[in-house]
């Protein structure tokens, strides 16, 4: 009896998304605008995607990516939710007081943006809170890899219900700051004014902060 014995070769084949943790940083990703600089500095906190893009490389870093993501957007929903009930108040209501009339064109006109605006940042929060749930970093990495308008998405998903909540914020101010310096009380334009100064101070501190971290971010690439 002839003992047959055929060589063979075992083959393995290497899992896609085993390989993918190993790829470096797209070229489409490397080369971007100022503008796509600015919008990675407001979503992810640099102005590149070298360590978003390294963050997505083990199961451990984008844990602590999305959930970062997803605490940020829970209290955007909370802070639309807030804005969306006090202004939908003043919409509803008239002033309580004479001397406090938010109901003129102007204010009230700002006060209707201040709610609509509420309910887009809940909306728009609420959708990329529903994505971020349910994505993993696989699906993430080919989103980002071709570049361009995929990644303006990405981005944008990010930022967009921050600033909407902004925008929504800002309308209340002003539509109060209005109103406070119309009315025919000089307490109430005295701490309107007041109120004036406060907010002015801390957009400029925000404001020279944020520019200061982007510019140390730059510096340190």
């Amino acid at each position: 009896m002839t003992d047959l014995r055929l060589p063979f070769k075992l083959y393995v084949t290497a899992d896609p998304r085993a390989l993918a943790e190993e790829q470096p940083l797209p070229e489409a990703l490397r080369r971007t605008s100022l503008s796509m600089r600015v919008l990675c500095f407001l979503a992810l906190g640099r102005p590149d995607l070298d360590d978003h893009w390294k963050s997505l490389q083990s199961e451990q870093a984008f844990e602590t990516v999305r959930s970062r993501l997803c605490s940020i957007l829970t209290g955007t929903i909370t802070a639309a939710s807030i804005l969306l009930a006090i202004s939908g108040v003043f919409v509803s209501t008239g002033s309580p007081v004479p001397y406090f009339d938010y109901t003129s064109p102007v204010p009230y006109c700002l006060l209707l943006m201040s709610l609509m605006l509420a309910m887009i940042a809940m909306l728009t929060s609420g959708s990329s809170m529903i994505r971020w749930l349910h994505t993993d970093r696989y699906w993430t990495q080919e989103q980002l890899k071709p570049g361009g308008y995929f990644v303006l998405s990405y981005l944008l998903s990010i930022v967009t219900p921050i600033f909407f909540v902004a925008w929504s914020l800002n309308c209340f101010i002003f539509a109060m700051l209005i109103t406070g310096f119309s009315s025919r009380s000089t307490i109430c334009r005295a701490v309107t004014a007041l109120w004036l100064v406060t907010y002015v101070v801390n957009i400029g501190t925000i404001s020279v902060d944020v520019i200061w971290k982007y510019a140390k971010s730059l510096r340190s690439r």
